[in-house]
């Protein structure tokens, strides 16, 4: 078993990403956002805590991500910002994380002979879809600042494979949901605002249409693709091959968590993007990593929907519903 270490650790998808390693009987270092609290994230409750290394760093910190990179085989990098509002708010921020941080990875991955990296891209640097499903070949038109800057970290990444036939495989998930997943993404803050009963829910677009994958179908995709010989070196989705609306969701979540509900939304401004910052429609074509890895969604999106709301309703206090974060 191979001993890897997880950056962005802490996280919705990393937490899930970490676990899953240690199932599979790695040796995991996870690599934790140095706070003065010495908080964890989602791995702080974990039942499989005593099984995994937690480093404390900065992945803008090229000392502090060297150190934490010594004796590993595999690096999974999902450490990025990811709030594509707050991208408008502070771009810098976003290029001194995404772009900067995937440098200091790369630059210490080579300097410590590091087996692989799996670098974590998005469906976002897609934009808005040109043609249906979306494969890899599909035009790049990053319309965010975090957007632009994730891809930016991907062009870095793949430089390293061109230009120094450095181990890099570039993993890029469509829209991931599932219990952990913080309240500002779509799916939470209907269930968020559903669960607590609010008649009046508040969203941004409600026309945009989403490949929503659920998260073990995720972390899967990027172990069984991150890791495989014929991967080496490839940019791969990672989806469910179909999309559905904001207003669909809100529907289906309405109908599972109480059917004889009666809401209405509003649209508030702070939820929506700029016109041309908008990515109206994402739909995947997954079929490069069925044939080069075998992997393939098992989740239907009503089954991870319907797991979600469940963890939702066991944790919800843990939200603050009624403040949207940027």
């Amino acid at each position: 078993m191979a001993k890897i270490l997880v950056t962005g650790a802490g996280g919705f998808i990393g937490s899930h990403l970490t676990e899953y390693l240690v199932e599979k009987g790695h040796k995991v270092k996870a690599f934790i956002r140095y706070n003065s609290r010495n908080f964890w994230g989602w791995l702080e409750k974990s039942k499989y805590i005593d099984d995994i290394e937690i480093f404390s760093g900065d992945i803008r910190d090229f000392d502090s991500v060297y150190d934490a990179m010594k004796g590993i085989d595999f690096v999974f990098h999902l450490a990025a910002l990811i709030g594509i509002p707050y991208s408008y708010y502070s771009p810098l921020a976003y290029i001194k994380t995404n772009i900067e941080g995937t440098y200091n990875i790369l630059q210490a991955a080579r300097k410590l002979d590091i087996q692989r990296i799996i670098h974590t891209s998005t469906s976002e640097v897609y934009g808005t879809a040109q043609y249906i499903p979306i494969n890899e070949n599909h035009p790049i038109n990053p319309q965010s600042p975090y957007a632009a800057t994730k891809v930016s970290a991907d062009y870095l990444a793949k430089s390293f494979y061109l230009s120094f036939d450095f181990p890099v495989t570039i993993v890029r998930p469509f829209n991931t949901f599932g219990p952990r997943q913080s309240a500002r993404a779509v799916i939470p803050t209907i269930i968020t605002q559903v669960l607590n009963d609010k008649k009046v829910i508040k969203l941004g677009n409600l026309n945009s249409s989403r490949d929503f994958t659920y998260v073990l179908d995720t972390i899967e995709g990027i172990y069984q693709i991150g890791l495989h010989d014929k991967t080496m070196g490839e940019v791969i989705n990672i989806g469910s091959g179909k999309d559905i609306s904001i207003y669909e969701i809100l529907n289906i979540v309405s109908k599972l968590i109480n059917d004889n509900i009666n809401i209405k939304t509003k649209i508030e401004s702070k939820r929506v993007r700029p016109e041309k910052s908008e990515v109206q429609r994402l739909v995947c074509d997954y079929s490069k990593a069925q044939n080069l890895s075998g992997w393939k969604p098992k989740y239907t999106f009503e089954e991870g929907l319907k797991e979600t709301i469940d963890w939702f309703k066991e944790n919800l206090k843990i939200y603050k519903e009624g403040i949207y974060n940027v």
